[in-house]
């Protein structure tokens, strides 16, 4: 993961939870970055929209279970809206169902409040660069959730992929965003989304974690510099 440089814009960040301690603590955390900047916090969904248009974060910390309108149900919305705003689910439960709905409504990213801190760091860092974030614990549920689907329903092989889109699929894996993998590739970045939708849809893939677990799984290498 490539470290936020000190010339760089900090990483602006939105915290909502409807407990005030604990966006104390998750403040208290990334403070410790001095290039990440907490914005605002809010205590429930509906702020958490508001506030998100108002002062537009890079990225958005949301809880599941909050008040008026929960975690959940304000992804789906915040993806609704023109924003390309990154999202991460930062919540205490874990089970598979709320991962997956969490993925599948357009979340980014995935740690839970008992992960080590550093987590919390790397998470917000990688969504504020473009890319997608699960922490250990959660990333395994994830791969091994997707490897029971595979035996049930056999997953498309990358061998329908074209070698630029395999390119691009190697450099999801590395948790690359867009911009990082068009100077890779030497390509403008809206040609590095199309890839990417491309990818998606071959793979039959819904989101950029299950293109990258598949990557991983068929051991793509990322894409050399120069």
């Amino acid at each position: 993961m490539e470290e936020t440089t000190p010339n760089s814009r900090p990483v602006r960040v939105l915290v909502a939870d409807d407990e005030a301690m604990v966006r104390a603590g998750v403040r208290a955390i990334l403070a410790r970055d001095p290039h990440v900047d907490v914005v605002a916090e809010a205590g429930n969904g509906n702020e958490a929209l508001a506030l998100t248009r108002r002062y537009r974060p890079d990225v958005v910390l949301l809880d599941i279970q909050m008040p008026d309108l929960d975690g959940l149900t304000a992804v789906a919305r915040l993806r609704q809206e023109p924003t390309t705003v990154g999202v991460i689910m930062l919540t205490t439960f874990g089970q598979d169902e709320y991962i997956t709905r969490a993925l599948e409504a357009g979340a980014d990213g995935f740690l839970l409040k008992a992960d080590d801190p550093r987590e919390l760091l790397y998470g917000v860092r990688a969504v504020g660069a473009g890319g997608a974030y699960l922490s250990p614990r959660v990333a395994g549920r994830v791969i091994a959730g997707i490897r029971a689907h595979r035996t049930a329903h056999p997953h498309r092989s990358l061998d329908r992929l074209t070698q630029r889109e395999r390119d691009v699929l190697a450099g999801l894996a590395a948790g690359l965003s867009n911009a990082e993998i068009a100077s890779r590739l030497h390509l403008v970045e809206g040609t590095v989304k199309a890839h990417v939708s491309a990818v998606l849809a071959k793979l039959g893939a819904r989101n950029r974690v299950e293109a990258a677990v598949a990557a991983h799984e068929a051991a793509l290498t990322p894409p050399r510099v120069g």
